[in-house]
């Protein structure tokens, strides 16, 4: 509205405001690394653009709620995508688990636009796999509001559409359309916008305070080697499964692996954690294989359940015994819930390679009629 540039030091400054209730100064060595920095391409103003005449309050109440919302409606959403089947009350359930965990909880506090973007994914995916390949394109397009969140997810689906351009290609064209007009739009509103965007990209990526899962577990040296080779996998694995139906495990399997590898790669912010859906539904479809592939496959699958459900047990037992112990000092534990939830993408992603789906091709008719098992006891089994 007032045509600011969004990426300059004077609107950093007052982000650092809002946020810090001062502006940071980088002689100091004692302020956060974390620039709070706008750190977005420019044309994700044509998604807040219906909003800007709005209060900012209204706007934030009311998109906290949609947030949530879009987190939940993604469910049966990646569901569909990976093939897995469920009766109306597993879907309830399934969606209310992801409303209850603590990265949408995360989500609901922070507004972050990771939620949108898993949303948008999630659509795109499924309207791939009904074959509105136009449709699915542009939703693919507008992901992009956070390229380090969609990237891989845009690599699979542009390199599944090579598998047979003739078939597919409406995809690629959409994409790559919509694309265009977003860049170029940006490029009318903030000419010069993408070196800027680079700019703060590479800063954000080097804030201490946001550091990737690899980086948090591994010194630099290994966790770029890791980086490289997590990255070159997930473009091999993606040209080889290029020509896999929509409706096959391989399909399935893939979408799996980028979203496990996306979040270990992206900072780690736990509201980035709601990616990880499509991966753990797809560990679920697979339970039978996997129960049948032998010890590692089972326990790293067990291994990743376990860390997602520590979370509610442990926040279940604090929000109980908080009718008979003080809550002074209950705070002590507060972040007991959370102790699993570092781990949780990289023993995700460890499932998800050992997965005996990765070796399936084209689905079977008992592929395509995989459900959730009818007893919650048989779930945990």
């Amino acid at each position: 509205m007032h045509r600011r540039d969004p990426y300059s030091a004077a609107v950093t400054r007052e982000i650092q405001q809002g946020f810090y209730g001062r502006p940071l100064n980088g002689a100091n060595s004692a302020d956060p690394s974390d620039q709070a920095a706008f750190a977005y391409p420019v044309y994700v103003v044509f998604l807040l653009a219906p909003t800007v005449t709005f209060h900012f309050h209204e706007v934030a109440v009311v998109s906290s709620w949609l947030f949530l919302f879009a987190i939940a409606a993604s469910v049966p959403l990646w569901m569909k995508a990976v093939g897995l089947r469920a009766k109306p009350e597993w879907v309830a359930c399934a969606m209310v688990l992801a409303l209850s965990s603590y990265p949408c909880m995360l989500e609901f506090d922070m507004q972050n636009p990771t939620a949108a973007v898993a949303v948008l994914l999630a659509l795109a995916f499924v309207t791939a796999r009904n074959e509105w390949l136009a449709l699915s394109g542009f939703l693919l397009a507008l992901s992009t509001i956070k390229p380090q969140l969609s990237a891989l997810f845009v690599v699979w689906l542009l390199a599944w559409v090579c598998g047979q351009w003739k078939e597919r290609r409406r995809l690629a064209l959409s994409f790559a359309l919509t694309m265009l007009a977003l860049v170029l739009g940006g490029e009318i509103l903030l000419p010069g916008w993408i070196g800027e965007f680079v700019t703060a990209l590479r800063n954000y990526r080097n804030y201490d305070a946001t550091p990737s899962g690899l980086r948090m577990f591994f010194p630099p040296p290994i966790a770029w080697v890791l980086l490289v080779l997590l990255v070159g996998a997930t473009l091999g694995f993606a040209w080889q499964r290029r020509r896999a139906r929509v409706d096959s495990r391989e399909f399935a399997w893939m979408l799996a692996w980028v979203a496990g590898v996306t979040v270990v790669l992206a900072p780690i912010s736990f509201y980035n954690q709601v990616l990880l859906i499509p991966a753990l539904l797809a560990l679920l479809a697979e339970r039978g294989p996997t129960g049948r592939a032998g010890r590692v496959p089972r326990a790293m699958v067990k291994a990743a359940f376990a860390c997602l459900g520590w979370q509610w047990i442990a926040a279940a037992t604090l929000g109980l015994s908080s009718f008979i112990v003080p809550a002074e000092r209950l705070q002590v534990a507060a972040d007991v819930p959370l102790y699993t939830g570092l781990a949780l993408p990289l023993i995700t992603l460890l499932a998800v390679a050992a997965a005996p789906g990765r070796l399936r091709g084209r689905a079977s008719a008992a592929d395509q009629n995989r459900s959730l098992p009818q007893s919650p006891v048989n779930l945990v089994v």
